[in-house]
C-alpha cells in the first residue's frame, strides 16, 4: 500500500505544510525511528527546521491518529505511520531494531482480556522480545571465539611420555 503524505494530511483535515509533509515522508521511509533520527531527514530535506518544531509536528499527528507513537520498555518514543490496525512489534534486545507484527486473528483489539475492569478496549499492546537475525547470527559467532579462545588457552595434561622427558 503507497503512503501519500498529501491526502494522509487531508484526510485527516490538517493544513498542508512543507513541515509536515517532510515529516511524514521522514517518519514513512524510516519506521519506527526515534524523533531525533526524524529531525535529521527532516533537515535534510528542508534544509532549516527547529527541533521543537518537529517534535510539535510529531506530537500533533499523534494526536490526530494520522502517525503512531510506540515506546518499548527501555527505549525512547518511536514513530510510525502504520496506523488503523492492531498489529505488534517485534523488538531485540541487543540493538534495539523493532520490526512489525500483524495481529494473530486479525480483529482490533485481538486479544481478549481476562477482566476489562469496566474498560473499553479498543487496543492490545503485545511486544515480542528477543534477538534479531543480525544479532543472534554475532552472539552465535561471539560464543564460538570465546570456546575456541579458552581452548586454545587451556593447558592440556602431560602424557606420561612428556612427564618422563
Amino acid at each position: 500500500m503507497h503512503f501519500d503524505p498529501l491526502a494522509t494530511l487531508r484526510e485527516h483535515q490538517l493544513p498542508v505544510t512543507a513541515q509536515r509533509l517532510a515529516v511524514l515522508r521522514a517518519v514513512d521511509d524510516n519506521p519506527h525511528a526515534p524523533a531525533d533520527q526524524i529531525v535529521t531527514v527532516v533537515k535534510k530535506d528542508l534544509g532549516s527546521i527547529s527541533k521543537q518544531s518537529v517534535y510539535d509536528t510529531l506530537s500533533t499527528m499523534v494526536e490526530r491518529g494520522v502517525l503512531r507513537k510506540i515506546q518499548p520498555v527501555g527505549s525512547v518514543a518511536l514513530y510510525e505511520s502504520r496506523v488503523g490496525d492492531n498489529h505488534h512489534h517485534v523488538v531485540c534486545r541487543s540493538c534495539g531494531a523493532v520490526g512489525d507484527v500483524d495481529c494473530a486473528v486479525g480483529y482490533r483489539p485481538c486479544l481478549t482480556a481476562s477482566h476489562t475492569h469496566g474498560f473499553v478496549i479498543d487496543e492490545a499492546d503485545v511486544s515480542y522480545w528477543g534477538l534479531c537475525a543480525s544479532c543472534a547470527k554475532d552472539r552465535k559467532q561471539s560464543k564460538m571465539k570465546a570456546k575456541n579462545n579458552k581452548t586454545k588457552n587451556t593447558i592440556s595434561p602431560l602424557t606420561k611420555k612428556e612427564k618422563a622427558k
